[in-house]
C-alpha cells in the first residue's frame, strides 16, 4: 500500500506544522457484490499512526464509513529535524509504512 505525504519542505523551528496523508487503498466496505454476485469482504484501513523524534503525535482509527483511498490532515510542532513515520493496518493484515524527512531549519 502506498501513500502520498504531504509537508512543507523546510520548517522553522517551533513552527507548526500542517501534514496532508492520502493512502492509496479501496476501502472495501463489505456491502458489494461482485460481477458473479458473490460479497466482495469487507477490507478497511483501521488505524493509521504517526510517529516523530520516536513519539506517537497522530492516531486514527478508520471504518467503513471513510471512502476510498483516505486523506487525512493533521498539524504538529517542528522541535528539530527527524523522520515523521506513518504506519497504517488494514482488516486483510496488511501493513504500510512510509517515512518522510522533517527538515527544520532556525
Amino acid at each position: 500500500m502506498l501513500a502520498r505525504i504531504t509537508i512543507p519542505p523546510e520548517i522553522k523551528r517551533g513552527a507548526v506544522v500542517p501534514v496532508r496523508v492520502v493512502i492509496l487503498h479501496a476501502m472495501e466496505t463489505g456491502y458489494r457484490f461482485d460481477i458473479h454476485g458473490k460479497n466482495i469482504p469487507k477490507n478497511v484501513i483501521h488505524t493509521l499512526t504517526a510517529r516523530y523524534q520516536e513519539e506517537i503525535i497522530f492516531r486514527a482509527e478508520m471504518g467503513s464509513g471513510m471512502s476510498a483511498n483516505p486523506s487525512l490532515q493533521f498539524h504538529f510542532v517542528a522541535g528539530k529535524s527527524g523522520e515523521l513515520i506513518f504506519d497504517w493496518r488494514d482488516d486483510n493484515g496488511q501493513i504500510g509504512t512510509q517515512r518522510v524527512m522533517v527538515s527544520v531549519v532556525g
